[in-house]
């Protein structure tokens, strides 16, 4: 086994996903945002059926393509290698149970905590949070009426293997400028909660 292979499959899933992100292994790295880009770029082309469709058969055509060549290989020398594809048929790919619990039960909090806080935003639990919440909602209206979905979708993947590598160059001026608008819109929530009957937070 490749040394990198080894030392990828021991890393926790979050390490990976972080070093994916940042662009630790360009090639890896290159590999999986080319592939989801093309992927989803193809959807605004053909529909998901077809873009699946299409994905099985260029695989299939390149298995099928690569165990033929093998097996005339084999028989013009002779030699009795067995299946091109044995040591990936003989590993284990099934989920085990214990991950499957695992992973529910993270899907599971992780739903649970946005009902309840959708149920607290849209039944005014904290005015301020609603507001803001309002706000997002209202802006997200006119995303929409200028991206569809994939779209969006599209430029999101696109910010998640940009975004970080960037931060991470020019992490120290993205910082000052984030601080700054960060007190300006401190000072003006401050101001606007000073002047509107309940508004201000419960801690307060």
């Amino acid at each position: 086994m490749d040394p990198k292979e080894s030392e990828l499959s021991t890393k926790p899933w979050r390490q990976q996903v972080v070093d994916l992100l940042y662009w630790r292994d360009v090639k890896t790295t290159g590999v999986v945002f080319g592939a989801v880009l093309l992927l989803l770029l193809s959807l605004t082309v053909c529909s998901i059926v077809s873009v699946c469709s299409y994905i099985g058969l260029a695989l299939l055509s390149v298995t099928i393509s690569f165990r033929i060549y093998r097996g005339i290989l084999q028989a013009i020398q002779k030699s009795d290698e067995g299946h091109p594809f044995k040591q990936y048929l003989d590993q284990e790919v099934a989920l085990s149970e214990d991950m499957v619990h695992k992973y529910s039960d993270l899907a599971l909090e992780k739903i649970n905590k946005l009902i309840g806080d959708l149920r607290r935003v849209f039944l005014v639990e904290d005015l301020v949070d609603s507001i803001k919440f309002a706000v997002l909602m209202w802006i997200l209206t006119y995303v929409g009426a200028l991206f569809n979905g994939l779209t969006v979708l599209i430029l999101g993947v696109i910010g998640v293997f940009s975004c970080p590598i960037i931060y991470e160059k020019h992490q120290a001026q993205i910082d000052h400028y984030v601080s700054l608008v960060n007190n300006q819109i401190k000072d003006v929530v401050g101001k606007i909660q000073a002047k509107v009957p309940g508004m201000k937070r419960k801690t307060e």
